[in-house]
């Protein structure tokens, strides 16, 4: 008898209807009674999973009923019509054999658990309903990422995980060495690689330079930041992001981020209805109307002195003052998306002072070609920019800022080496995650989150 997975049960079901079949995967709950019991069955393959049904005629009917939740099994059985939800598949048991047993003291029972104490299970959190979504959620997701990429031409690059310089400049890297803590300050030169390394925080720079011979380029992989911090949206290992776009402008590059954003938030939409319905619940409501309403609506877009200046006219309503020349806040982000344009935001043309030293200068020498894209219910999703392509004004803001021009000739030389203009931009994965589920810290949509003094699995 063909073993079928229950996503497969669910798209054949009218077909399946009367026959008999054979599942294999793990009990979520078990109710019984005293002639009858009910087996809440899944296997991880479809969010809606059937319900098992068994009776006296079933065999060895005494040990099934002492089957406990958490147990693997198979199932063979015929598949019956629900009386609660034409949708959802039931099958009558003919056997149930045990594959694998689970104790009593197994910690996953029947009821809902706080998401706190399933992080410290989180080898075992991903049988529970709220973490299927949420990982199947990251997986089509993934797979949406790749799909608008490919489609459209961009090759994928691996950037090295491994790196001798810190392109955000912030300092916040995790050092890579095989030397004592007692012998790296005095002697770098015999580390494994000669000079201090970290983890790379970003795979920007080395994406450029197969932008340059590419045109159109993305990477997508783990990045790491030794920043420590505890907040919902931080975490030391997390993944992103990031085309580089040759003969691309910051026009052009806004464009390209709505329409790729757009399209993932789709692609979740259409292929993941059972796992946001059930969030959309989880959350308190709100999360669908969201998600849909980014789909169909358009980006607006001003430039930081602009924003600024719109929420300055508003009197006694921020926590901190919105200044010329400084970053926004959180309260600021949400009045933009959420009350004044009731639709996601480009801010672009950012000051020069707050940003990385690779932008584009713009000619007013106070600002930059930098953008960032605000969603309703989110804040800043994407930041990105056009890339500096003049080889004087590149250097001159590296030396400006004490960046060493030696170590960082080969993209100095970029500019030499037939340079033009270029543009890309950077998405946090988690934080995008966030935003796709409403579950609302970065530990939660991670498989294995890494933060401060939380190493575990």
């Amino acid at each position: 008898m063909e073993v079928l997975t229950t996503r497969e049960l669910k798209e054949r079901l009218d077909t399946l209807q009367g026959k008999e079949i054979c599942l294999q995967g793990w009990i979520r709950n078990h109710r019984r009674q005293k002639n009858i019991g009910f087996i809440d069955f899944f296997d991880g393959t479809c969010f809606k999973n059937p319900q098992v049904v068994y009776d006296e005629n079933i065999q060895d009917f005494a040990a099934v009923s002492a089957l406990h939740v958490g147990a693997a099994i198979t199932v063979r059985g015929t598949v019956v019509p629900s009386y609660k939800d034409p949708t959802t598949p039931e099958v009558q048991a003919k056997s149930i054999v045990l594959e694998g047993d689970c104790p009593e003291d197994y910690p996953l029972q029947p009821k809902r658990h706080s998401v706190e104490f399933l992080r410290e299970i989180a080898y075992l959190r991903p049988r529970t309903r709220l973490f299927q979504a949420v990982f199947r959620i990251r997986s089509v997701a993934a797979m949406a990422i790749h799909t608008y990429f490919q489609d459209r031409g961009y090759v994928y690059v691996h950037t090295p995980l491994i790196t001798s310089n810190d392109a955000e400049g912030a300092g916040n890297t995790f050092t890579v060495t095989t030397l004592p803590p007692d012998k790296r300050a005095e002697n770098p030169e015999q580390d494994f690689f000669g000079k201090p390394t970290s983890l790379a925080v970003t795979g920007q720079l080395e994406g450029e330079t197969f932008a340059m011979a590419f045109s159109r380029i993305y990477t997508f992989g783990p990045t790491f930041r030794a920043e420590n911090s505890n907040t919902k949206t931080h975490a030391a290992e997390f993944w992103m992001i990031e085309p580089e776009i040759a003969f691309c402008d910051l026009d052009q590059l806004m464009d390209i981020e709505e329409e790729f954003l757009k399209f993932i938030v789709q692609t979740v939409l259409d292929k993941c209805p059972d796992e946001l319905e059930f969030l959309d619940k989880f959350s308190g409501g709100g999360l669908l109307e969201k998600l849909r309403g980014l789909a169909s609506s358009k980006c607006a877009r001003i430039t930081h002195e602009e924003a600024i200046t719109i929420l300055r006219e508003v009197k006694d309503r921020f926590q901190f003052e919105p200044k010329y020349g400084e970053d926004t806040a959180k309260e600021h982000e949400k009045y933009l998306t959420e009350e004044y344009f009731h639709s996601p935001v480009f801010i672009y043309n950012w000051p020069k002072e707050i940003k990385a030293f690779y932008m584009y200068q713009n000619d007013d020498n106070k600002t930059v070609a930098a953008v960032d894209l605000l969603v309703p219910g989110s804040g800043e999703l994407m930041g990105g920019s056009q890339r500096e392509d003049r080889y004087d004004r590149l250097a001159q803001r590296m030396d400006e800022l004490n960046i060493s021009k030696d170590a960082m000739y080969w993209y100095l030389n970029l500019r030499r080496f037939g340079g033009c203009t270029h543009a890309g931009f950077g998405m946090g994965f988690e934080r995008l995650l966030i935003y796709l589920t409403g579950v609302d810290n970065i530990r939660d949509v991670i498989p294995y989150a890494r933060t401060p003094l939380n190493c575990e699995f």
